[in-house]
């Protein structure tokens, strides 16, 4: 694994990005930590006392979740109560100075706060606000409060996972909210090219706007073809298991020592390779199965042909065979496989990190690879508001200021 250095000067593409991130759990700061990977100096607010409720979720080092080491690596913290009209003039003077402000919570929140784009966004034209939620700004289902499985289901996809006839299973992680939030981190930059566009002697840094993403239309927006099939043919795609519905053969098949191999024979030249591997020349020959219309048709005879294979032999045995056949194949990983794979080392994505107490902390990699401005760990996770003098210093509180607002509970 890669060992992390901790606290290098800032570097990668966004070095000289302000980020406010205002939020919590994982759809807003996922974003806001991208963002903080390719250099953006993320500010986060969390209130105090008991902070961001992703601190304690899932599995704990020392009180602390070790998933926040993940999620809220290069940031700072700032802890606020943005119930108080104190804190919210100082996430306005933050706002102001910012280039992005992230928040995530219910439609309405942040203008009951005084902090909407109409405010925000007039103090700092060149401000952009991603505003990550259920249902989005408008329409009629706002204000309902949305989670990403919530979504999920909404967008499609629950439909679609599991056994055909079974309860619709979810995806094993928050994959509603981290679609919502990479569509986020597209959102941000591309509103960033339109502001370095549009500077003028009227707006010296660009015109900012606001990037409106609901969690639902990011499932939505993965689900392919399902609304174009359902308003031409009436197709309604239902729940398929491990394979393709209209792309064949494509599966996963169980081999002789009980593990499964993921079988991707859907390329018209990769499926004659494949049925020669398997010892099935015939069925490469057959011009009914050339193209994938016909192998659609005749797709339970195929999975029966590969499956009846791959039950004679190991995994390893499947997988070393497909390869040499230059067939699309892989196992179904643990993280147990992911740790050791030399594959994700070689690439950089088995990361460590350095924990307070002097132990070593396997955390992923970083997405995507650039090849000149290179994502990397700055500092790890911060300690609820471990950050908050420096950053009110930055704003130009003096330590008199600060110490009476963390007197009253206003800052922690």
């Amino acid at each position: 694994m890669t060992q992390s250095s901790l606290s290098p000067p800032a570097v990668g593409p966004l070095a000289r990005l302000k980020v406010v991130e205002l939020g919590q759990l994982i759809a807003g700061p996922f974003a806001a930590r991208t963002l903080a990977d390719f250099g953006a100096d993320v500010v986060k607010i969390e209130p105090p006392g008991a902070g961001d409720p992703l601190r304690t979720w899932r599995l704990l080092k020392d009180g602390t979740s070790v998933w926040w080491q993940v999620q809220s690596r290069n940031k700072r913290s700032l802890a606020l109560d943005l119930r108080q009209p104190e804190a919210q003039a100082i996430v306005r003077q933050l706002a102001a100075e910012a280039d992005v402000l992230v928040e995530n919570f219910r439609p309405g929140a942040m203008e009951g706060w005084g902090l909407g784009p109409d405010e925000l966004l007039a103090a700092n034209p060149a401000l952009v606000m991603l505003r990550i939620s259920g249902y989005g700004q408008t329409g009629p289902y706002r204000d309902r409060p949305g989670f990403g499985v919530v979504a999920e289901a909404m967008g499609g996809l629950r439909h679609l996972t599991g056994e055909p006839g079974r309860v619709p299973v979810r995806v094993g992680v928050s994959i509603g909210d981290t679609l919502a939030s990479l569509h986020g981190v597209i959102g941000v930059l591309m509103a960033m090219q339109h502001r370095h566009a549009t500077v003028s002697a009227e707006f010296p840094k660009g015109r900012g706007q606001v990037v409106d993403v609901a969690l639902y239309e990011a499932v939505f927006n993965c689900m392919e073809s399902l609304l174009p099939e359902y308003a031409e043919f009436g197709a309604v795609r239902e729940a398929a298991g491990s394979a393709l519905p209209g792309i064949a053969p494509t599966n996963a098949y169980r081999c002789a020592d009980g593990g499964y191999a993921i079988v991707a024979g859907n390329g018209d030249s990769i499926f004659k390779r494949l049925m020669a591997c398997i010892g099935r020349p015939d069925l490469a020959a057959d011009p009914a199965l050339a193209g994938n219309t016909g192998r659609v048709a005749q797709v339970g005879m195929l999975d029966a042909a590969i499956g009846d294979w791959a039950a004679q032999r190991t995994v390893t045995e499947v997988l070393a065979a497909l390869d040499a056949a230059h067939v699309p194949a892989g196992r179904i990983y643990t993280i147990a496989d992911i740790a050791a794979d030399p594959h994700y080392a070689a690439r950089g994505m088995l990361q460590e990190v350095k924990m307070p107490d002097g132990s070593a902390l396997a955390v992923p990699g970083f997405v995507p690879k650039l090849s000149l401005t290179p994502a990397g760990h700055r500092r790890n996770a911060p300690a609820l508001g471990a950050d908050t003098q420096a950053v009110l210093e930055e704003i130009g509180l003096s330590a008199e200021q600060i110490a009476a607002l963390q007197e009253r509970g206003i800052v922690g």
